[in-house]
């Protein structure tokens, strides 16, 4: 499995003219936005160690600089499927998909990624597998990092 972790002051997933989530956010409180990608050799183990990597992540501004996770200060996170980060463009400019699960695959993983963060006592907000999503989000710093696992 691969993520794109975005640390953000502002996240939201709106498919077709309707918001299906946001990360409500207070005044200076930050949370995360996770694109997730899915290959064909994934399965739950993988899940289970992107959202331990995802929620312990010390990404968040302690005392003296990123030390704390998103566990530590209760950050919410918004968890998108996002395919095209197996995409491959070796052989040209038109990317291959060929390394991205299908969907039969990719999605019961995607939602044990969501179960297990909120088995951690995460708040994730999520979009909708398979739709044409618009994901708006306010990177913050910036941050963004790729998790692979």
């Amino acid at each position: 499995m691969r993520a794109v972790i975005q640390r953000v002051s502002a996240g939201s997933v709106t498919v077709d003219g309707e918001c299906l989530g946001a990360l409500e956010l207070a005044d200076g409180a930050l949370g995360l936005v996770a694109l997730v990608g899915v290959t064909h050799d994934d399965g739950s183990a993988q899940a289970t160690k992107l959202a331990d990597k995802i929620w312990g992540l010390r990404i968040f501004d302690g005392d003296g600089g990123p030390e704390r996770s998103a566990a530590d200060v209760g950050a919410p996170i918004l968890v998108i499927s996002q395919f095209t980060l197996y995409g491959n463009t070796d052989k040209g400019r038109r990317p291959t998909w060929n390394a991205a699960a299908p969907g039969s695959v990719a999605e019961p993983l995607v939602d044990a990624v969501v179960a297990e963060l909120r088995a951690r006592g995460a708040h994730v907000e999520t979009g909708r597998f398979g739709a044409d999503m618009k994901v708006a989000l306010v990177n913050d710093g910036p941050v963004t990092l790729l998790l692979e696992v």
